[in-house]
């Protein structure tokens, strides 16, 4: 009977805390003149990529999305190397050196220094390629 005396007058304090606790917020809510409730998440659902992309992501994500690629993350396009369509090395200087492989199963790169201007030739094989000009995005 003890037991069950003691347990009634614990619910009873929990239950007199409880409304304690719900009427001092109310009242500090009403001094605020805020309610009490807000919710937690938007109403929107999980924002997007493109939502949630700031600084430097979100412009190459809108470069991407318009076709450039600023930052030449994409793989280069493939040229024929000959004189009518050589291949195209992008450089910020007038001069840079390159490798060429020559062949598919070559182990050893032939480099050389390419200049602006015309098409060179790869001393070995032959491929021609071009430097262009290329401004950093930044």
């Amino acid at each position: 009977m003890l037991s069950t005396t003691h347990a009634l007058l614990a619910s009873l304090r929990v239950t007199m805390a409880a409304r304690a606790l719900l009427a001092s917020t109310l009242r500090v809510s009403r001094l605020a003149g805020r309610t009490v409730h807000v919710r937690c998440a938007s109403g929107g659902g999980i924002p997007t990529d493109e939502q949630q992309a700031t600084g430097l992501e979100k412009a190459i994500m809108r470069s991407m999305k318009a076709g450039t690629d600023p930052y030449s993350m994409l793989k280069p396009k493939q040229y024929s190397g000959s004189k009518q369509d050589p291949h195209i090395v992008p450089s910020i200087t007038n001069k840079r050196i390159v490798g060429c492989v020559c062949e598919e199963d070559n182990t050893a790169i032939v480099w050389f220094w390419l200049h602006e201007g015309e098409a060179q030739r790869c001393p070995s094989c032959g491929s021609h390629y071009k430097l262009v000009p290329h401004d950093l995005p930044h």
